[in-house]
């Protein structure tokens, strides 16, 4: 059996990375028989500088894109009848405010010594667009530390102390060198990067003519 690593860069208040990563699963569900998959996630933060009490998302993206708040409504909604589809709950989307996502990072960081990173990155994206959870909220974060399985304490002791932040910075400073300037970025045993939310179908072909390639190097 073939097997690729797959480095997802994306950002937790990111919702194509969330909807990027359903398609994936569904991609490497059609593959399980020929190819194992090692998932790594890394961090990337589109809003490095929300603080304080965030604003309403809707108002933010208008004045991000110049368009009108009306319009990103709508957008925000075609992103919500996309995820439906998918399983992921975006039900709370339109409500969330903007949000710094470094605690989040370092917390993905952690579960990831305790093979939980994917599980960790799932519960904060179901936090942030199914619930409009305050995700940089250490009493959120601890949440959903512990709704994984993960020691609520030792959670707790992590966010409080200064732990992962240097490879939080590091990490992503890498990957921008390395050409990332927008998520999800899916990159592919480290030399090829699949860019955005592709169809699952698409999906399926690169990782098999990646995979093709490999077993031929073997």
């Amino acid at each position: 059996m073939t097997k690729l690593q797959i480095d997802i860069v994306s950002d937790i208040a990111c919702p194509w990375c969330a909807i990027g990563y359903a398609r994936l699963q569904q991609a490497m569900e059609q593959l399980t028989d020929d190819i194992s998959f090692q998932i790594q996630w890394h961090a990337f933060e589109l809003n490095p500088d929300a603080s304080g009490d965030g604003e309403p998302i809707l108002q933010a993206l208008a004045r991000k894109y110049g368009r009108s708040p009306g319009e990103m409504e709508a957008a925000q909604a075609d992103m919500m009848r996309i995820a439906t589809e998918l399983g992921l709950n975006f039900s709370r989307m339109q409500e969330r405010y903007t949000r710094n996502t470094f605690d989040g990072h370092r917390l993905v960081k952690w579960a990831g010594e305790h093979n939980r990173q994917t599980e960790m990155k799932m519960a904060l994206f179901d936090a942030y667009f199914g619930h409009a959870a305050n995700i940089a909220d250490h009493d959120v974060l601890q949440d959903r530390a512990e709704s994984i399985g993960l020691d609520g304490n030792q959670a707790r002791e992590l966010l409080e102390s200064d732990r992962y932040a240097d490879e939080v910075r590091q990490e992503e400073a890498y990957w921008q060198q390395a050409g990332v300037t927008g998520v999800p970025a899916f990159i592919l045993n480290r030399r090829y990067m699949i860019s955005g939310a592709q169809e699952p179908e698409t999906l399926v072909e690169a990782l098999r003519k990646v995979a093709g390639e490999v077993a031929d190097e073997a």
